[in-house]
This record gives C-alpha cells, structure tokens and sequence, in this order.
C-alpha cells in the first residue's frame, strides 16, 4: 500500500470519527431536553462526583433557581435572579466563564421555594429566547444582541398564580408555546400563546376555559408536543384537566378530565405532561396520573396510577415509566400497561423537587439537598452511586457531549469531561 492510500485510509477513518462524535452528541435546548420528554441518547456519562472530584468547573451563581441550565454546542444559557434583578447569562461550556449578561427587568421576588427566575430558556443554536415569572418575554442571538421583548402582563393581563409563574416556553418550529393557566389570584381567564420566534408577535391566543375552583386553576406546568395523525398538538395540563390544541390554530381538538376527580380546590399541577411512543402522560398533584392514547379528536384512558409525583415530572424511555416522588420513593412501571415492575423503593430520605434524567441506561435524580443519586434503568432497582454537590438544589440536571450539568443555589457545575473534546485532540 502507497504512503497516499495510506494517508488517505486516515483522512476517511479521521472523518469517521468525527462524524460518529457529531452525530451521537446532543444538545439540551429546552427545559426536558432534545427529546421533550427528560431523555437523552448520550453515552459514556460520569456516574460519579462529588466537589472535588470528576468536576471539569464550577460557576457562583447568585440564588437559588428551579430553571434548568440549557446547552447548546460551546454555549450554556441560564435565567438569573439576583436581589430584585433578572438577568439571562450567556456561558463557555469549556471554561465555565461568563460570556455575557443581559438585563431582563426587575421585580424579582421570592415565594417560598420560588422566585421569577424559574422558567428556563430555550434556544435552536441561533437564538435564545427566556421567560421571567415577571411576565417579559425575551429574545436575544449567541452574541448577546437584543432581538425583541414582551411583557405578557401588560399585554394581557397580570398572572394570578399563587406561588408565581414557573412555565418555561415550549420551542417547534420556529414558535414558542407559552400558557398561563391562572385563577387563584385573578378572575381573567387562562390563556396558550403561540409567538413567532424571530419577531415575538403572536400567531394565535386562545382562551382555556375550565372548571376548576380555588387554586387548582394554577399550573407550574410546561406544555409538550404530540403528533396525533396529520396534526401537531400542544399538550396542556391544568385546571384538573388536560387538553390538545392544533398548532397551527390553537383550536382545541381534545379534552380530558379525571385530574382532579373529588373536585378539591388545592390541586394545582406542578409536573408536566409528557409525550412517549403514542402515550401522553399527565400527572396531577400526585393522584390519578393518566395515562392517555389520542386518536383524532378521541381520548382512550390506558391506565391510571395513583402513585404519581407532585413536583417531579416523571421519565419514561417507552418501555418504562419512572416516577419520582417527592418524599424520595421511586416507582417504575410498564410504560404501556401501567403494571408494576418496581416500588416504592427508596432514594435518599430529602425532599425532591428536580425531575429526574434518563440517559445512558442511568436515571439522575437529584434532590434538594444536592444529593444525586444515578440509578440503573430497567426493570431492577440498583443504585450505582450517590453524589453530593452540598448545595439546595431544585434545578434538574442537564445532559450533553457526555457531561451532566447540575445548578445548585450556589454554583452551576459540570461534571465529567466533553466527550467531544477528547475526539478532537485525540485526531
């Protein structure tokens, strides 16, 4: 073989390589990450850490946040409350430095473990636009430059939740999908939202009407997507109910009631619904979660539990459905049927509040205490490892080119080394 075929057997299988590492990479644009739903197909993830150790860099933030921290390619974005002050932070993933800061408004507060910096940002690599539970709405590009902001308050009204607004925005297709589903505090009706991502107009508002009383017209909730035949719907809970709205119109095309059987007026829902392999997954505040198949404008009840989570929104690879409850007790269940596989069995004894992560045949469940514990996927319970960052933690973790990204009340950290990195100095 000739010193050029051999050189060029090298270029190809060089290129190779980095086409595999481009390919298997993924980002984490959006608060349930690539897939909408709190999976990833990363491979090779740390299992464990602690301060000291397996930490490539940790980054002071001022407060304590529910926002997840969003990662796209050498960008991470985080929503930042410091004193009255909001703020989106741009940062280098590689060396955790802040790249930049910009000012989304003021009139930040705390309520209980909530302040208006809980909704997290989203972004399609060009852009990235952040929501304040203030209501402003704000797009900006990877340089930092403005491109437009809203105040939704303004525009429609002031929002009536009594623990603030927490939704993050939903991202399809160049439009972001907003709700604000409200009444305790407001007699104005809840409302979805569809805007244009590159001018911040409104396409469609519609209002959602429900019968909800007190406060379980408020949902902390974040909407997700199904592709139900021809349509693409936005899957909405809230107000003991959920409902499917064309994306296109905002016309609701379907509606399910059961979240709030006995009719209490103190379930509000904080999990959000998902969407795996046909299923929508609607959690409630805990009992029943529905499990739901759409077909056109018909709603099939699959089956129910009455196990499910308050906060955390549970995860589910389609075969299995893992829910994490905030008391620290683990269920898995058959994605499809609803029947056990496992549980209760116990996590670390804490309050649990971040939504668990499954990638890499792990779960990352992280509780307030800052204790993430990676636990085996499957139908067997198995605890691989217990890692303590030290710090109140409500963020759930993100996941990307082989790293996990955890936020505390006092650091952003990023655990394990870029996969993507070590491709490229080894070629």
């Amino acid at each position: 073989m000739s010193q050029q075929q051999t050189l060029q057997i090298h270029l190809l299988v060089v290129c190779f390589i980095c086409l595999v590492a481009t390919v298997s990479a993924e980002n984490w644009p959006q608060w349930r990450g690539p897939k909408i739903n709190g999976t990833s197909t990363e491979t090779g993830l740390p299992t464990k850490w602690n301060t000291t150790t397996n930490i490539s860099w940790k980054l002071p933030v001022p407060s304590l946040s529910g926002s997840t921290p969003i990662v796209w390619n050498d960008h991470l974005f985080l929503n930042i409350a410091d004193g009255n002050n909001l703020s989106l932070w741009a940062i280098d993933r590689n060396s955790g430095a802040v790249l930049w800061k910009r000012p989304l408004g003021d009139g930040n507060r705390k309520i209980r473990k909530q302040n208006m910096s809980s909704p997290s940002p989203v972004t399609d690599g060009k852009s990235v636009w952040v929501m304040t539970g203030t209501g402003h709405l704000s797009a900006f590009d990877f340089s930092g430059q403005a491109l437009w902001t809203r105040d939704l308050q303004k525009d429609y009204g002031s929002f009536g939740l009594q623990w603030g607004y927490a939704s993050s925005p939903l991202l399809y297709e160049g439009a972001l999908y907003v709700q604000v589903l409200h009444g305790m505090l407001t007699n104005d009706p809840s409302y979805v939202l569809k805007i244009q991502g590159n001018s911040g107009k409104t396409i469609w508002k519609v209002n959602r009407p429900t019968a909800a009383v007190r406060e379980s017209p408020d949902a902390y909730s974040t909407p997700t997507l199904l592709k139900n035949g021809p349509s693409n719907e936005i899957v909405v809970t809230g107000g003991d109910i959920v409902t499917g709205h064309n994306t296109d119109t905002g016309d609701e095309r379907w509606r399910v009631n059961g979240l709030n059987p006995r009719g209490y007026g103190h379930y509000r829902i904080v999990a959000s619904p998902i969407v795996a392999d046909g299923l929508v997954y609607a959690p409630t505040r805990e009992r029943p979660l529905l499990a739901l198949k759409i077909k056109g404008r018909r709603s099939l009840t699959v089956w129910s539990t009455d196990n499910g989570p308050d906060v955390p929104t549970p995860v589910t690879d389609g075969k299995y459905f893992y829910i994490v409850r905030d008391n620290g007790t683990m269920w898995c269940l058959d994605a499809k049927t609803g029947n056990k596989i496992y549980g209760p069995k116990r996590l670390a004894s804490a309050t649990y509040s971040s939504s668990p992560v499954l990638a890499d045949g792990k779960l990352y469940i992280s509780n307030e205490d800052g204790l993430t514990t990676v636990v085996k996927a499957g139908s067997t319970f198995q605890i691989l490892a217990q890692n303590s960052l030290e710090g109140y933690t409500l963020s759930s973790p993100a996941i990307s080119d082989g790293q996990v990204f955890i936020r505390t009340a006092d650091n952003l950290w990023a655990i394990g080394k870029r996969r993507k990195n070590e491709i490229k100095e080894s070629d």
